[in-house]
């Protein structure tokens, strides 16, 4: 099965969007409201707080939101991630699908007490396309 290609940052609008970006992102929302669909939330944060994601999951399910959050560990050794160009694309294509996740979530839950480089980007984005922002420990946020 094919799937299409999320946006690439380079193809993501900057600044002023264009007319049918705030189009889909109406339909989406119009979309979710007539499926009566709960709050969507992502997870965001380094791979190394995996335990507390989970954690986290459970609190958000338990509230009844809908949650989605990182699929793949990095930071544990697996055969995907052997070839070193390999693992770098496969890199890339997280990055692209965690983006989509971004999209497609009403709001992002920041999971842990440090913001690398990814998470900060990732906050940044969700910011840019004004979803809010929280955060398991608040004196993590790079903008407080």
């Amino acid at each position: 099965m094919s799937y299409p290609q999320p946006l690439t940052p380079e193809e993501e609008p900057a600044g002023e969007e264009p007319a049918e970006t705030e189009l889909a992102r109406a339909g989406l929302a119009e979309a979710k409201q007539r499926l009566r669909l709960p709050p969507i939330v992502v997870i965001c944060g380094s791979t190394r707080f995996m335990a507390e994601m989970a954690e986290a999951d459970l609190r958000e399910t338990s509230a009844g939101r809908i949650v989605v959050k990182p699929g793949v560990d990095t930071k544990s050794p697996h055969g995907l991630r052997a070839d070193p160009a390999e693992a770098d694309a496969l890199k890339a294509r997280l990055g692209d699908l965690h983006r989509a996740k971004i999209r497609l979530a009403d709001e992002v839950l920041v999971v842990g007490a440090h913001v690398g480089d990814s998470t900060r980007a990732e906050i940044a984005y969700a910011r840019s396309l004004g979803k809010p922002v929280r955060f398991t420990h608040p004196e993590a946020d790079p903008d407080a």
